[in-house]
């Protein structure tokens, strides 16, 4: 019975609930009204007459009395005529608006189920609540609109980073059958190096897949900035000798812990590391720093002097298979997402990644923030 009667008030439509709610309201302050008037007016205007020193039953008393019910209840009658016709007025004019901007949220919600992402609603101006429902609608279908562009772009960087390996082993196997490539070790080192390649690309997926979901398990504890930096310098030292790339190391003292997966945020700083190596050219510098923010967190900064980030790809240089031109293609190793990995890894950690850059040619400077422990 209560689903009948909630699906029966559904039926209505909003201009019928609200132009019942203004008759119940107004239904309501008449009878009060009415009753009020009856019981209480004409006995306070008998006890006034007869305060004025008129007798009981005179005539005039009688008289005035009926000439005040009389005025009182053409009064009340008008009053609650003209109260009637403007709630009438009011009720039609809301009705009108609010229904127009529900049909146009309605409108645009319906658009958007059906994939037109680009669907936007007005503010309609009827107040806070309705404004902010506007521009909650809008930011939603913003960012289902990004997410629909980034996802078409990662099924297009997928097919194309899986076609070239794939096209090469189906080469040579071809070549193979036809007796045209012998199955020597060279062949073999070639085969071997591009399903090296596709496997080393569907771990890189599923690892920024699984930490972008939030479906990996890190084992935290507190650890000392000034542990991660050296452990990290340690390992990329034999690499950044081998391209004459100077490493130096800026830790301060006083910093302290977070608390963190060692294993997660060594991947992080090895990445970072690895891409200002790989970016900067011989007689360059990277510097591995660690600071006090004065919000209260702690950020390593990893800062080359290498070939820079334009102004216009910096704020997609995170985003999977993102390459800013010759500085990360398919020349400099890597699947083109580390730096997605990375952002995942951190944001699962409570932190942020960011980058900076002044230009090609300034370097740049990959920020990671995190938590006290």
């Amino acid at each position: 019975m209560r689903g009948e009667a909630r699906h029966g008030a559904a039926a209505w439509g909003l201009g019928a609930l609200l132009v019942g709610a203004l008759v119940v309201v107004l239904a309501t302050a008449a009878v009060t009204a009415w009753l009020v008037a009856a019981a209480v007016g004409p006995g306070l205007f008998h006890q006034h007459m007869v305060r004025a020193g008129m007798a009981d039953h005179d005539a005039a008393v009688l008289h005035a009395e009926q000439a005040f019910q009389d005025a009182g209840t053409v009064s009340l009658a008008l009053a609650l005529g003209a109260a009637a016709l403007v709630s009438a007025v009011v009720g039609v004019v809301l009705n009108r608006r609010i229904g127009r901007s529900l049909a146009t949220v309605s409108t645009a919600a319906a658009r958007v189920g059906a994939g037109a992402y680009d669907s936007r609603v007005p503010e309609p101006g009827l107040g806070t609540e309705f404004d902010d429902l506007a521009r909650s609608f809008n930011a939603m279908a913003a960012r289902l609109h990004e997410s629909d562009r980034l996802r078409a772009r990662l099924l297009a960087d997928v097919a194309h980073e899986v076609r070239t390996p794939v096209a090469t082993i189906a080469g040579y196997l071809e070549a193979i059958e036809d007796g045209m490539q012998p199955l020597d070790e060279d062949t073999l080192a070639v085969l071997r190096e591009q399903s090296i390649r596709l496997t080393r690309l569907a771990d890189d997926l599923a690892a920024v897949t699984r930490a972008e979901s939030g479906d990996l398990p890190l084992h935290r504890e507190p650890v000392a900035p000034a542990d991660l930096l050296h452990a990290a310098a340690g390992a990329v030292r034999e690499r950044a000798a081998a391209a004459d790339v100077a490493l130096a190391l800026d830790v301060p003292d006083g910093l302290p812990p977070v608390a963190v997966d060692r294993t997660r945020v060594a991947q992080v700083l090895d990445n970072l590391l690895a891409n200002a190596v790989r970016h900067t050219p011989a007689g360059g510098r990277v510097v591995l720093a660690a600071a006090r923010e004065p919000d209260g967190l702690v950020s390593l900064r990893v800062a080359d002097t290498g070939e820079g980030i334009a102004p216009e790809h910096l704020p997609h240089v995170l985003e999977r298979f993102y390459r800013v031109d010759t500085a990360r293609d398919r020349g400099h190793g890597g699947s083109g997402i580390g730096l997605a990995i990375s952002r995942a890894l951190v944001q699962a950690h409570g932190g942020t990644l960011t980058a900076a850059s002044d230009g090609p040619g300034a370097g740049a400077t990959f920020t990671v923030t995190l938590p006290p422990a």
